[in-house]
């Protein structure tokens, strides 16, 4: 006898969608989701899509319409609910676009709860563009399949980061001056909520660093004898910790 089809094809598409769903209900897609699905997906009726809401996390839905300008699906059934996301923030200082966007993809890939941009006195840019940095998380967690994307902030200047940080949070700073082994430090942290604050290109500079020490929560911590780069410093701390964490 033939094999069963695996349900669902392994080779369906995945797409985050922002309407909850639920079994039995309609979607209609359109603007890129639908371009993706029908011109370089080119599904047809009856095809399998997977899709997350990032709330009740993901389903596997059929196509009931295939047109040029949008695309309706029929959810069917749940297949998992949304992953459960160990408490930790991502404080990355803005990079160059390119760095950046890397800090977004691999902090999504690695399970960060929360993305907070930060400005500071060294920082090359100081803008970013909220709606395409959004994009990079939604296509890295459908890469990945993830059933949950994480927060992404409005960047904000350190100083201000720091006046409103949460009384509850632990803040490991990956200071290139040194600190205690960041694993080492991760795993005497765990069970709390914590957060990872790395720097710029150029470093933080004397007074900022006297200022992220000073405060009552930051626990100063290195990376290793090597000066890593702004956005090796990021990736590499959050998939230390995710590993302490038993999740990576």
């Amino acid at each position: 006898m033939p094999a069963t089809p695996a349900w669902p094809p392994k080779s369906a598409p995945r797409l985050f969608v922002a309407e909850a769903l639920g079994e039995g209900r309609s979607v209609a897609l359109d603007g890129p989701q639908a371009h993706y699905l029908g011109k370089v997906m080119r599904v047809r009726e009856g095809d399998v899509v997977i899709l997350c809401d990032d709330v009740t996390g993901e389903w596997a839905a059929r196509v009931t319409q295939a047109g040029k300008r949008d695309v309706v699906l029929e959810v069917a059934e749940r297949l998992r609910p949304r992953e459960a996301v160990p408490d930790l923030w991502l404080c990355p200082a803005l990079l160059k676009k390119d760095r950046f966007d890397l800090v977004l993809e691999k902090a999504t890939e690695l399970g960060a709860a929360r993305i907070q941009p930060m400005l500071t006195r060294r920082c090359v840019a100081d803008k970013l563009n909220a709606e395409r940095a959004r994009a990079i998380t939604i296509e890295a967690a459908e890469q990945c399949a993830r059933t949950a994307l994480p927060a992404l902030a409005e960047p904000v200047k350190l100083d201000a980061l720091l006046a409103g940080w949460p009384e509850d949070r632990i803040l490991f700073f990956a200071d290139e001056n040194g600190g205690e082994p960041a694993a080492a430090a991760f795993t005497a942290g765990m069970g709390s909520p914590a957060a990872i604050l790395t720097g710029p290109e150029g470093g933080f500079d004397d007074a900022e660093r006297a200022a992220i020490r000073a405060h009552p929560l930051a626990r100063p911590v290195s990376l290793g004898p090597r000066i890593l780069r702004g956005e090796t410093a990021a990736i590499a701390a959050l998939a230390v910790w995710m590993a302490g964490a038993g999740d990576w």
